[in-house]
């Protein structure tokens, strides 16, 4: 079985290979995330997954490197990651009572051979009608600092969530469906 690497920090991600039964490491790539200005959402998605995956390739011989990126599209206006309470809270007041897309790219590169593949998934959220006293709440419970959207899908952050439409593993951080079809090229089979 081939080394396999997350470049990834994220809890959600891991659990998420490790739900699926993939055996691997993690190395964050620590690399800024640099919204790049003139990109598409899924240009710029893909770009960011593979800035990172080269981050981490460029310092392993032989193993083949997993790294994602996760961003909320509304409006047209891409929404990172809250950095403070009052972010959340206005991200948060944004998206009551509406829609928004949870774009997430990911890239695997093969470091021995070089083999590069990226991709992005779409998924439709659908917050629900928030109060202010329930923003200030799930605000409190610092749940929503540092997650794109300043919601978790998989925590707390699922009772303010109406519906989705598409791949509920995307929300969590990386669309399952897609990267094991991905990883199908690497010569990786999870199935």
């Amino acid at each position: 079985m081939r080394r396999i690497i997350l470049a990834s920090a994220s809890p959600g991600r891991k659990r998420l290979l490790e739900g699926i039964g993939l055996k691997f490491e993690v190395e964050p790539s620590n690399r800024p995330e640099h919204m790049l200005s003139g990109l598409k959402p899924h240009e710029l998605a893909k770009s960011l997954s593979f800035e990172k995956a080269v981050a981490v390739a460029s310092k392993q011989r032989d193993a083949v490197i997993i790294a994602a990126d996760s961003f909320v599209v509304f409006k047209g206006e891409i929404i990172g990651k809250s950095k403070t309470e009052a972010e959340a809270k206005s991200t948060l007041a944004r998206l009551s009572g509406k829609s928004h897309s949870l774009v997430t790219g990911f890239t695997i590169i093969d470091s021995a051979g070089g083999k590069t593949l990226s991709k992005s998934v779409e998924t439709r959220v659908h917050i629900r009608k928030l109060s202010p006293e329930e923003i200030d709440a799930y605000v409190r419970s610092g749940e929503p600092l540092d997650k794109a959207g300043a919601y978790e899908i998989q925590g707390l952050g699922s009772v303010i969530i109406d519906r989705i439409e598409g791949d509920f593993s995307n929300v969590v951080g990386l669309p399952l469906s897609a990267l094991v079809e991905g990883l199908k090229e690497f010569g990786i089979q999870v199935l």
